[in-house]
């Protein structure tokens, strides 16, 4: 008996993992289409999303960075912000826009000036026709020369999005620190301010030799936010303490036309969002993902994650587990065998939804246990199939052989 509960329990398992690439397949070539409407309200979200949205107003603020609202400002006003803030001595000032082309030749000569006269000033750069092929960019555009080379350096401002435009579903989750170009490495923004800052910080961050990181979001910066923020009518206006500018990385970005406007330009969906499924605004703007990137690398707070290999292998134990189990009901319960299945399927995906958020709350580790839910959730009905169907149809194939 138990011999053959254990054959049963590998052939099962199998069988569901063969309906899982099967619907996997028929997913890739478009064939539930038809589900569309419900796959793009849930195709972005994620369990941990929970975490973002509904406990994350207990991080304390932080106060390494600074944000500062650019507003619609032309160049002029830019550069007279730059040279305020300059007088207070931060580490080092970012701008998180770009000045591609002459303009006004006054405000050019301004914005030239004040970017020549800050001590350390890091432009950002946008990479375009990136391949993960190829693992490199093919291009690396910059401001006009005539600001870029006043500038100390330079750090990309791409943000993961697989939107191609504002009017697309821009959601961000992750960020790559490093990417090349023509074979050359070049740093993203949030990274190259911080080597003016904290060194030490972004060596431990090349030490972990990700690709990419998963933001740990940790709030938003404006008003009532996780950033100490300057409006462009504080920074004129000096309405700030001193002692928040000095030694910081500012940032200086977009954050609406003032603190108050809610402008779609510029901004994304986070797992922050308080809609973490169906969103329908986006949430934070590009310059406060870029702060919470600050934040997670000079807070050494990252986001570790399980392997896919690791999630495959659990995945295929915790299957196997409760195949055997079903199997046992299976012979020696089967009037209870729907009940009793049903039962345990939702307490255990209760259960690992649960473990799935607790853990990325109290250690900032993704546990990869996806596809040994939907394995779970396939066992019941499939194990039925199996027995029903499936072995039936092999014996009648061997008693004619």
């Amino acid at each position: 008996m138990k011999k053959r509960l254990i054959l049963d329990s590998i052939f099962g398992t199998g069988f569901i993992f063969f309906l899982i690439g099967v619907v996997f397949k028929f997913s890739a070539f478009g064939i539930f289409d038809v589900l569309d409407p419900i796959g793009d309200a849930l195709s972005d979200v994620q369990i941990t999303d929970i975490v973002f949205s509904k406990f994350r107003g207990e991080t304390k603020a932080d106060e390494n960075v600074v944000l500062v609202n650019i507003g619609t400002l032309p160049r002029a006003g830019i550069a007279e912000q730059i040279k305020i803030i300059s007088k207070y001595n931060p580490k080092v000032i970012g701008l998180d826009c770009f000045f591609a082309d002459p303009k006004e030749p006054y405000g050019d000569s301004l914005l030239i000036d004040a970017i020549s006269q800050a001590d350390n000033i890091v432009l950002a750069s946008k990479l375009y026709n990136c391949s993960q092929e190829k693992g490199e960019c093919d291009t690396l555009i910059g401001s006009n020369p005539m600001f870029k080379n006043k500038a100390s350096s330079l750090g990309f401002a791409n943000l993961i999005s697989e939107a191609a435009d504002q009017d697309q579903f821009k959601s961000n989750r992750s960020s790559t620190p490093v990417e090349k170009v023509n074979g050359e490495k070049h740093n993203a923004l949030a990274v190259e301010l911080v080597k003016y800052h904290s060194p030490d910080k972004v060596e431990k961050l090349f030490s972990r030799n990700n690709p990419y990181e998963v933001i740990n979001y940790r709030g938003y910066g404006g008003l009532g936010g996780k950033f100490f923020s300057l409006d462009v009518i504080d920074v004129f206006e000096q309405n700030f303490d001193p002692s928040l500018i000095k030694d910081k990385i500012v940032l200086f970005g977009f954050l609406g036309s003032d603190f108050s406007d809610k402008s779609w330009e510029d901004k994304y969906y986070t797992p922050l969002n308080e809609k973490y499924a169906g969103r329908t605004n986006p949430d934070m703007y590009g310059v406060s993902i870029h702060a919470n990137i600050i934040a997670m690398i000079i807070n050494e707070d990252y986001i570790n994650e399980m392997s896919a290999s690791l999630g495959i292998i659990l995945g295929i134990i915790l299957c196997f587990a409760n195949v055997y189990l079903f199997n046992i009901i299976y012979f020696k319960k089967p009037l209870w065998y729907d009940g009793l299945t049903k039962l345990i399927q939702l307490a255990e995906a209760i259960l690992l939804l649960f473990l799935i958020i607790q853990v990325f709350h109290d250690f900032s580790y993704k546990l990869e246990l996806t596809l040994g839910i939907v394995a779970l959730l396939l066992a019941g009905d499939a194990l039925e199939v199996y027995h029903g169907v499936i072995k039936n149809v092999y014996r009648k194939i061997k008693a004619k052989i």
